[in-house]
């Protein structure tokens, strides 16, 4: 009797690494993540940023179990200077804080972004392209809809602040395979007013739908992305000095990694 209880002593203390390892881990109070992304270029809303040419990013997030999350991300850019001779602009600053929660398999997600592009020597009567949006989004599943609004002048075009931007998003897993896919679609409105800078042909039609369709591989913590884009803006309206329009057709290719 006496060597079945020291059994079974023993079988119960063998046991308890097992049974501590099952219980769940506490939520930390926070986390801190970084990111960084080699990217063909820089697509934004469909135009792009780079002129076609490639864009390092990268950025940092906090996000705290309450639901408050604070964030920065940064590219490289090239489509100020090359619309604006003389003026140096090579750098993007995002900067972002909301909250988000879950009500059931909904997600809910409300802040707001600062889009900052310092190292400028602007000219004289040049309008700031700096620019600060609200959103405010929801989830569901592998569908997000978001709605952002500029309560600042529209990234340099004079009088245009009250765009706003409505975008749907579907990012399907396909089972454990690490592979996902992709479709957005988007509208980007923007105001304009008798102040506001005509396009090249004279039209003050800056709004156009855009659209994404593609997919995405994660292997070893790194993700690898495919897609083409396409939006329905005028030309002339998109088109830098050097002549080549930014919201044409295009493919991006994309790796990233968090930590």
């Amino acid at each position: 009797m006496k060597h079945l209880t020291r059994a079974s002593l023993a079988v119960a203390i063998a046991a308890l690494p097992a049974l501590a390892s099952a219980q769940a881990k506490p939520e930390p109070d926070y986390t801190l993540t970084a990111n960084v992304t080699l990217a063909s270029q820089y697509l934004f809303r469909g135009i792009s940023q780079t002129d076609g040419k490639p864009a390092i990013q990268g950025g940092f997030d906090f996000a705290h179990k309450s639901g408050v999350y604070l964030g920065n991300w940064n590219s490289n850019i090239s489509w100020l200077s090359d619309a604006n001779p003389g003026l140096t602009a090579p750098i993007e600053m995002d900067f972002y804080g909301g909250w988000k929660t879950t009500l059931g398999d909904f997600g809910l997600d409300f802040g707001g972004i600062y889009y900052y592009y310092p190292l400028r020597n602007d000219p004289p009567g040049f309008v700031s392209p700096d620019t600060f949006e609200a959103y405010a989004g929801a989830s569901w599943g592998p569908l997000s809809v978001k709605f952002s609004y500029a309560f600042t002048d529209f990234f340099g075009l004079k009088d245009s602040d009250g765009s706003y931007y409505i975008d749907g998003t579907v990012n399907y897993p396909i089972a454990d395979t690490g592979f996902s896919v992709l479709a957005h679609l988007g509208y980007q409105g923007v105001s304009a007013n008798s102040t506001t800078p005509t396009c090249l042909n004279g039209s003050k039609s800056y709004s156009y739908t855009d659209w994404r369709l593609g997919g995405a591989y994660t292997i070893d913590g790194w993700t690898i992305g495919a897609y083409w884009s396409d939006t329905s803006a005028e030309s002339a309206c998109w088109t830098n000095l050097a002549g080549r329009n930014l919201s044409k057709s295009q493919f991006l290719a994309t790796i990233s990694r968090s930590f």
